[in-house]
């Protein structure tokens, strides 16, 4: 089995599209030092001051990390194991296909059940719906694979 990648978010390969959020970010935080400076001689240290460069500040480096292509969330499926990403800003997670107990697939998440009780859950959602059900096909050859228990569970919304 060949490795697949799939994207679970809005990924932007454009590299004009990176370039301009790396520096969305830099205006960002240049922003938020010019705020600090600029109004902390005027006002005083007020609260409402702190948080603008807070925010800025959190913001900007979200951009660059982004134009880095650091926050992309994705999962990849080979024979033995998968590689996950399920939110932007915690690491990647690696799965062997040996930890892995049970799989149970629902129509918007999966749920990974370990030999060790642990489990962890990766959540679609209903923005990108494109690749659900080419990650459900291929968790269902990966679990054949690896001779790991499947179960598809139906929901009625």
């Amino acid at each position: 089995m060949e490795t697949k990648y799939f994207s679970l978010g809005a990924s932007e390969t454009n590299t004009i599209i990176k370039i301009i959020r790396i520096l969305f970010g830099l205006v960002c935080i240049a922003i938020a030092v010019f705020w600090i400076i600029f109004n902390i001689r005027a006002a005083g240290a007020e609260r409402s001051v702190w948080i603008t460069v807070v925010f800025l500040s959190g913001f900007g480096l979200y951009q660059i990390w982004a134009g880095l292509g650091r926050a992309e969330r994705f999962i990849r499926i080979a024979s033995d194991r998968i590689i996950l990403k399920k939110n932007s800003f915690l690491p990647v997670k690696e799965i062997s296909g040996a930890e892995l107990k049970k799989i149970e697939v629902y129509p918007l998440n999966l749920i990974f059940y370990f030999h060790n009780e642990g489990k962890t859950i990766l959540r679609f959602g209903t923005t990108f719906t494109d690749n659900i059900d080419p990650v459900k096909n291929e968790i269902e050859k990966f679990a054949s694979l690896n001779k790991i228990e499947i179960e598809t569970i139906r929901e009625e919304i």
